[in-house]
């Protein structure tokens, strides 16, 4: 198996590339059924998803745009539990239909405050695509409609996902080792 050092840590292979791109091509197929005719805007959440996004954006063959936000949450290798908006919405989003495009959901609170705000704006409707889903640390009330892959609380670096900025580039999943 595949070790990775990314600062003062090692991770192991967990999430295979091939692995990574099949599944983000049935995510996609199944976007294209539902949204066939719908003219969806997706909406990234920076920084994590944008790997994600752009290799799903690709496979998709509905008319659409994209655009993308940036929250944080996260601090080294822990959820500070206090959410950060960093960039916000640049394109009109009343009356659209939002698919809301993120690396990962571990506790939800991120998703939770965009959710808000989106419904403070009058959209009209969302769905939730993510590449990554940790069940276990879940505290959302609100259903994920497209998931690539349900993980455990293990910290995880690349494909877009980092360790205090770094790790993003690999093209795999990795998770930290004990």
């Amino acid at each position: 198996m595949k070790t990775i050092s990314v600062l003062d840590k090692s991770f192991e292979e967990y999430i295979s590339h091939r692995d990574i791109i099949n599944r983000i091509k049935e995510i996609a197929e199944n976007i294209n059924t539902h949204f066939e005719g719908k003219d969806p805007l997706f909406l990234g959440v920076l920084n994590g998803s944008f790997i994600f996004a752009a290799e799903l954006y690709q496979r998709i063959e509905v008319p659409s745009n994209m655009s993308f936000v940036k929250v944080s949450s996260y601090s080294g290798t822990k959820s500070t539990e206090h959410i950060k908006q960093l960039i916000g919405f640049d394109i009109p989003v009343k009356d659209r239909n939002i698919i809301i495009v993120e690396d990962i959901i571990d506790s939800g609170l991120t998703m939770t405050h965009v959710l808000e705000q989106l419904s403070d704006m009058g959209v009209k409707s969302v769905a939730i695509a993510t590449l990554l889903f940790k069940p276990n640390s879940f505290r959302g009330s609100y259903k994920v409609d497209y998931k690539g892959f349900d993980i455990p609380n293990d910290f995880i670096v690349g494909f877009g996902l980092d360790y205090d900025g770094y790790g993003r580039n690999y093209d795999c999943i990795y998770k930290i080792k004990q």
